[in-house]
């Protein structure tokens, strides 16, 4: 039985789904339980149930989606969009009440591919896409750890990075322009623009122009304080980037800076081009097992001045975790490649007879040539001779060689999979997931953080991105426990508060959702959180896509939608 309000709910949105049907929507519409249930979470602690799930078959589809909703935005005040396609959002970024726009179904066609550039609609995994990319040997470089289960939209939502970003960056940097719908119903290209460009759009008297008016305007007359807003850290994934829309010196103003992290609270993309790079056929993996983390001070500026391509880390817990979870790999990988893996463990294990490290870093070469990558790893393994660094020489082609360094990657990359899947009495809570403090400041900053997280008694697994000084902390926890949950508010203060003791950003990768987004005045200050209202409301003006997020974040809705059953 459905209360009262749930009831009246329905009723609208019955009204809304025949009037849709007349608009000319072609795609599908699904209000069964069963799907509103599935659609009511995603990769994070939250749960919100929404009321109706679309597949928009086309761009036209997606048009005709935005323009209905805002017609229909007065008689139902908290309608709603909200884009979809994955749902490993891990921030709540991809849940709503109201319309859930599911763009994997349909919205899934690879453009135009050439070794440079490569145009695919958004609802495409990537793990396809840099198959077809591979075959022009170039590669979209700014993929999550998630990379197999990510699509190629949501990596545009949430400003994606991940272990080649030390390297190359994130996914803003890859981003050459993309067709979006704004909230007036049409499709637009955006695209970096010149100075005569720009002056063309602000001339337009219609609702693109309009847009870029007020964006231009903020931009101009707030201009010192949004540059200084930029946090001091490699890679941010809070607030909006407004400090890379308009640069006075090379008069380029470009709104892909804006649309991309935005996780859907400014327009539905519907195409993506994304400049590629070249692949490099060959790579290898420099291992250091740690057990004091005071070594770090050292270790890092020595490792980064040899320019690795990535430096990345996991800590005791995600190997004991890999290792627990050792016959789970032999489904993921099947039984040939799962042999070759026990093989190459044995040497590691060896090095575990002598001590369990804190830490296990990863730093990889990659070049044109096996030797020259051989050099590059040679020349630091000298260096670092004291450390006891082991390494290996891998192929691009898949072979028996490249087992020895995959068991690492795979429990770097695999152990937040493994967290939701496997551990039965306990549930993920990705809450302090992401934080970024820049790598010098790692001695102190990590037993800092061990000591918050000893506090809480969490048990929590910490790997990221060395290089970045991008941690991914997920603490396993009984929220269903009131003691448990009563954590969560106190336990996120404290760790954001020494994020930000240490000058980074509480985002590197997963944005803000609906778990950092309450936060974004303690990291940017009330006066650009104002800006970013105003960035929404100039793009967004009736709040009809991605409600609940970015400067719309609040902490008693997002803790109200907290799961209770798992």
């Amino acid at each position: 039985m459905h209360d009262g309000g749930e009831t009246v709910k329905l009723k609208r949105m019955d009204s809304y789904k025949q009037t849709l049907v007349q608009a000319g929507f072609k795609g599908e519409l699904d209000d069964t339980p069963a799907s509103r249930d599935f659609y009511s979470h995603d990769a994070s602690l939250f749960e919100i149930k929404p009321q109706l799930i679309v597949f928009p078959k086309d761009s036209n589809d997606v048009q005709i989606l935005v323009a209905h909703t805002a017609k229909h935005k007065k008689a139902i005040a908290d309608l709603s969009l909200t884009a979809r396609s994955a749902g490993t959002d891990m921030a709540g970024g991809a849940v709503n009440d109201s319309v859930i726009v599911d763009f994997s179904k349909h919205l899934n066609v690879i453009g135009t591919v050439t070794p440079t550039e490569a145009h695919t609609q958004p609802g495409v995994f990537y793990r396809d896409f840099e198959i077809q990319t591979l075959k022009h040997k170039a590669l979209m470089p700014s993929y999550p750890a998630s990379r197999d289960l990510a699509t190629v939209g949501g990596m545009v939502a949430n400003n994606s990075g991940g272990e080649k970003s030390l390297e190359y960056g994130k996914t803003k940097d890859f981003v050459n322009s993309l067709q979006v719908v704004f909230a007036d119903g049409k499709e637009y290209t955006v695209k970096p623009l010149n100075r005569k460009e720009l002056d063309v759009k602000l001339k337009q008297n219609d609702y693109e122009g309009a847009i870029y008016k007020k964006i231009y305007k903020l931009c101009e007359d707030n201009y010192a304080v949004i540059k200084a807003a930029k946090p001091n850290v490699s890679k941010n994934s809070m607030g909006y980037t407004l400090w890379e829309v308009w640069d006075r010196e090379t008069g380029i103003f470009d709104l892909t800076r804006l649309i991309v992290g935005s996780e859907g609270t400014l327009g539905f993309v519907t195409d993506i081009t994304y400049r590629l790079v070249p692949a490099r056929p060959h790579s290898g993996l420099l291992v250091l097992f740690l057990r004091d983390i005071d070594d770090l001070g050292e270790l890092i500026p020595k490792i980064l001045e040899h320019k690795p391509a990535t430096f990345e880390s996991f800590d005791d817990q995600t190997l004991f975790l890999s290792i627990r979870f050792m016959p789970s790999f032999l489904k993921l990988l099947g039984v040939t490649k799962f042999i070759h893996l026990l093989i190459t463990l044995i040497p590691d294990g060896m090095q575990l007879l002598r001590g369990i490290p804190k830490l296990i870093l990863m730093v990889e070469f990659n070049g044109d040539t096996e030797n020259e990558v051989r050099e590059k790893i040679k020349a630091l393994h000298r260096e670092l001779s004291k450390h006891k660094a082991r390494y290996e020489i891998n192929g691009f082609e898949e072979d028996a060689t490249e087992a020895k360094s995959e068991k690492f990657w795979i429990m770097r990359r695999r152990s937040f999979q493994l967290l939701r899947s496997k551990v039965k009495d306990k549930h993920t809570a990705p809450f302090i997931d992401d934080l970024i403090v820049n790598p010098e400041h790692m001695p102190k900053f990590l037993p800092e953080l061990r000591v918050i997280i000893k506090k809480y008694k969490l048990f929590a697994t910490i790997a990221g991105h060395m290089g970045d000084g991008n941690f991914h902390i997920i603490p396993l926890m009984k929220l269903e426990d009131p003691k448990e949950r009563a954590k969560l508010l106190p336990a996120m203060k404290e760790v954001d508060e020494l994020v930000l003791k240490y000058h980074g950003s509480l985002s590197g990768e997963h944005n803000d959702g609906l778990v950092r987004g309450p936060w974004l005045q303690q990291q940017f200050g009330k006066e650009v959180l104002n800006l970013f209202k105003a960035v929404k409301t100039s793009f967004d003006p009736e709040n009809i896509f991605n409600p609940h997020k970015k400067s719309d974040a609040d902490w008693d809705y997002s803790y109200q939608h907290i799961r209770e059953h798992f």
